[in-house]
Parts: structure tokens; C-alpha cells; sequence
């Protein structure tokens, strides 16, 4: 990696940058036991709790986040060892423990009821979280999956956990963070994506911490997202209908699972809400008014 193209990898125009520090800032949000959690913040009224994939952060958010800003209160978390947010304290940390975490933040945040909504990765969880008897569930009045990773946790995906694993890892030891973000930042857009989408897909990725995303590997590889569902609240699943990440066939078994049909967002691929943010708000803006 040439370091022209790292810079490269890392540069965003001065405008956006500008944008998402003065409407969608960071900031650490200290827990009780003495972790942080970094989230970015904007609107007012019903809350909307945005949870990132694997190979993002907040700040992907923000165009979705500016649009539902009249309407709710929405927050965004770095998940726990990635931006500012305190890494989990198992090297290979479930579900249960970054939803524990979400409680934590949600405690020193003084929220008592939301609107969950975990993307990819983040959906593990999510539904870890609103699943029947977690202590967050009375918590959650909805819960919205888009693009969920299913997990490699089933004891019958035993052989592709550890392939998986050894994959994502290998990559990371060979290319590195900034490596990773030039490699595989397309493959989370469709073809049709603006450069702008994709100059914030690679952004995002570049400011992955290797600690952070290894323990995301193990959630990936460990969780397993039909065994939480349904949860214990309404939902709606949703996926890019030119998502090649979780494609739409994977994407309607969780939904089975829950009893709800698919609902695809046309022309998106698999970061939908950095890249047909309208559509994604538009979902979601729904979701609150019902």
C-alpha cells in the first residue's frame, strides 16, 4: 500500500468532513463501568438506535440520520473497539455481550424506549438484544434488520465459521486496515453507486481499529442470528436488492423467521443507507409511524 493511495483511502472532500462534524458530531458517552462508548447524534423525539456492519462506524449514518432528523432522535454507536468506544473484554466476544454494551450506553444515555435498527453485522446485535427474555427487550418498542449477517455460530456452519474466520483474518495480517478498505469497499455498493458513496464506503472502512474488528470477526463467526428470532416486538427486515454481501435470498430467511415478508430497496447494494439514504429513512420513517 502505497502511501499516496492510504491518504487516498482516508480523504473525504473538506466539505463533507465539515458536514458531519457540525450536524452528526462525535462524542464519548462515559459508562458505569468506567467504558466509553463514542456515539454521533442529531434530530428530536422518538429514538432511533443505529447499529453499524463489520466494516463501518457511525459516521455512516449521517446522510440517513440528517434526513430523519425532524422527526426522531437519532443515535449512532461506534460498536465496542471501533472509533472511540471501548474494546468488549473477551478476545472473542457473542452477541449477548455487545448487547450488553447497547444496555450500558443506553443506561448512561437516559434512554428508556427505542426503535432498534441493527445493519449487517449490527444485526446480530440487535437481535440478541430484542430477543424473548433479554433484559432489553421491554426496552425496544421495534426492531429493524437491513441486510442482516446471519452468523457462522450453527453448529452445521461449524466448517464455514472456521474458513471464514481464517479468511478475514488473513486478509487483515496480508493487506491491513488500509489494504481492506481498497480491496473491499466495492463490494458494498451496487455499480451504480455514486463516487461520493463510495469515497465515504472506503472513509469509514480506513478508520477501522484492528482490535475492534477482530473481535467483530468472532461475533461474525460465533453468532447466529436465527436463533434470536423472532423477537419479542414488531419488526421489519429489509435488504439492497443488489446486495452481494447478504443477498436477498439469505436476507428472506431471517424475515420467514419472523413471520414478515422481504422488503428490497431498489438500486442499493449492501450499504443501503450510505447509498439510497432516502430510500433507508423513508423505511424507517414508516417504522415510526406505525
Amino acid at each position: 500500500m502505497t502511501n499516496a493511495l492510504s491518504i487516498e483511502l482516508q480523504t473525504l472532500p473538506p466539505t463533507e468532513l465539515e458536514r458531519l462534524e457540525a450536524r452528526f458530531p462525535a462524542r464519548p458517552v462515559a459508562l458505569r463501568d468506567g467504558g466509553v462508548v463514542s456515539v454521533r447524534e442529531c434530530g428530536a423525539g422518538p429514538v432511533l438506535v443505529c447499529l453499524h456492519g463489520i466494516g463501518s462506524g457511525a459516521a455512516s449514518w449521517l446522510d440517513t440520520a440528517l434526513l430523519l432528523a425532524p422527526q426522531a432522535r437519532v443515535i449512532a454507536w461506534d460498536a465496542p473497539g471501533y472509533g472511540e468506544s471501548t474494546p468488549l473484554a473477551s478476545a472473542a466476544p457473542k452477541a449477548g455481550d455487545y448487547a450488553a454494551r447497547l444496555g450500558a450506553m443506553l443506561d448512561a444515555l437516559g434512554v428508556d424506549r427505542c426503535t432498534l435498527v441493527g445493519h449487517s453485522l449490527g444485526a446480530l446485535t440487535a437481535a440478541s438484544a430484542a430477543r424473548p427474555g433479554s433484559a432489553l427487550a421491554a426496552r425496544i418498542e421495534r426492531l429493524v434488520l437491513i441486510s442482516p449477517a446471519g452468523g457462522y455460530g450453527a453448529p452445521e456452519r461449524a466448517e464455514a465459521s472456521q474458513r471464514v474466520r481464517a479468511q478475514r483474518l488473513d486478509t487483515l495480517a496480508q493487506a491491513g486496515i488500509a489494504g481492506m478498505a481498497a480491496q473491499s469497499a466495492g463490494r458494498l455498493l451496487s455499480a451504480g453507486a455514486s463516487e461520493l458513496s463510495r469515497q465515504w464506503v472506503r472513509w469509514n472502512m480506513a478508520r477501522l481499529n484492528e482490535g475492534g474488528y477482530r473481535q467483530a470477526v468472532e461475533l461474525l463467526c460465533g453468532g447466529d442470528l436465527l436463533a434470536d428470532l423472532p423477537p419479542a416486538m414488531p419488526v421489519r427486515v429489509a435488504c439492497g436488492a443488489l446486495d452481494v454481501v447478504t443477498p436477498p435470498a439469505g436476507c428472506a430467511e431471517a424475515a420467514a423467521k419472523c413471520g414478515v415478508a422481504l422488503e428490497l430497496l431498489a438500486d442499493a447494494g449492501h450499504a443501503s443507507y450510505v447509498e439510497q439514504p432516502a430510500a433507508v429513512a423513508a423505511l424507517l420513517r414508516d417504522v415510526l409511524a406505525s
